[in-house]
């Protein structure tokens, strides 16, 4: 069963304000696991998993945002979209990746 459009359309421009990017790791991670209908396909998930540990570093904020998004239209069609509605905009701003943060590994 599918949530209202509305929320998934104001969902998805909360979290792309004041240039938000993803929620940080550990965070990601609760997100993802809350998400229903998680199936392993082979050595993948469906949907895939936040792009944590090395992909972090070295995947573009697009991506990071894209994959986000893939997880919250995910919660939509699966029922859950207004449960992390509520869990991301719990999030406090340090929760968060934001543009032009965390572009190198710490020590480079």
């Amino acid at each position: 069963m599918a949530d209202d459009p509305g929320v998934l359309t104001l969902l998805l421009e909360y979290v792309k304000a004041n240039d938000r990017v993803c929620p940080m790791p550990v965070r990601w991670s609760e997100l993802w696991q809350m998400l229903p209908g998680r199936t392993r396909q082979g050595s993948t998930w469906d949907p895939p998993p936040p792009l944590i540990v090395k992909e972090w570093w070295d995947t573009p904020s697009f991506a990071k945002r894209d994959r986000l998004a893939e997880h919250i239209h995910w919660a939509e069609t699966h029922g859950a979209l207004a449960e992390v509605d509520r869990f991301l905009r719990a999030l406090t701003e340090s929760e968060w990746a934001h543009v032009g943060e965390f572009l190198t590994r710490p020590g480079e």
